[in-house]
């Protein structure tokens, strides 16, 4: 009885909490200074066509930053728990079916299809919606496939951890860079802007993103093979 009118007092706190959003929700008749300020300067500070993107990567390039740090420790966290001695298991594990045609087949067709567009995404996205954590995304979905299509398969540790090592000092790398040529840590223009709406622009974000893609894509599908509950 206790641990209902808990929960009740619970759900009713949340409520009353979010209430406002109930009200004050909805779209503004104007933005406000500083999404003006960005809307204004993003185009002309780093020939981004996506201002969302010059946001993420320059403006609170710091934030983004630390988002790719926790990410790190999540997966570490989960490959560290997920092993078979952790887990209780003993000699080969037992339970594994073998994946229908209709998977096998799938993966034939989307697993290659899916990393090219994840790294379309964040490639491209200095200039349409997306970026580096929704293509590192789409890249572990191909990798998601693979494993569900043979659940006896393996990725090559060493070089996902090259790939993850390597693209996050890439990233922190280009970030120490704008110190010493551009204006600040992160700072795009380290590289020449080119022309707005072109694939070779806003200097160093693609660059960036790419490396923040292939960081995500890594750690995520370590967390995938982690989670098969198979590794030593």
């Amino acid at each position: 009885m206790m641990r209902k009118i808990l929960v009740t007092f619970a759900i009713a706190g949340f409520a009353w909490a979010l209430l406002p959003l109930v009200f004050e929700a909805g779209v503004v008749d104007a933005p406000g200074k500083t999404a003006s300020s960005y809307i204004e300067n993003s185009p002309k500070d780093f020939a981004a066509a996506n201002i969302v993107t010059a946001i993420v990567v320059s403006y609170r390039g710091f934030d983004t930053l630390g988002e790719v740090a926790v990410l790190f420790a999540a997966t570490a966290g989960v490959g560290s728990l997920l092993t078979k001695k952790r887990l209780g298991i003993v000699g080969p594990q037992a339970g594994k079916k073998p994946s229908t045609e209709v998977l096998r087949t799938a993966n034939g067709l989307l697993s290659g299809l899916l990393v090219m567009f994840g790294a379309y995404i964040f490639i491209h996205g200095h200039l349409t919606p997306g970026g580096g954590f929704q293509g590192g995304v789409v890249i572990a979905t191909g990798v998601l496939l693979s494993l569900l299509s043979d659940p006896e398969s393996h990725l090559a540790h060493g070089m996902m951890t090259a790939v993850e090592s390597l693209s996050g000092a890439a990233y922190v790398g280009l970030g120490l860079l704008g110190i010493f040529f551009a204006w600040g840590f992160l700072d795009p223009r380290v590289l020449p802007l080119g022309r707005l709406g072109a694939l070779l622009s806003a200097g160093a974000i693609p660059f960036i993103y790419s490396a923040i893609g292939l960081k995500v894509g890594a750690e995520l599908s370590g967390i995938l093979d982690a989670l098969k509950g198979d590794r030593e």
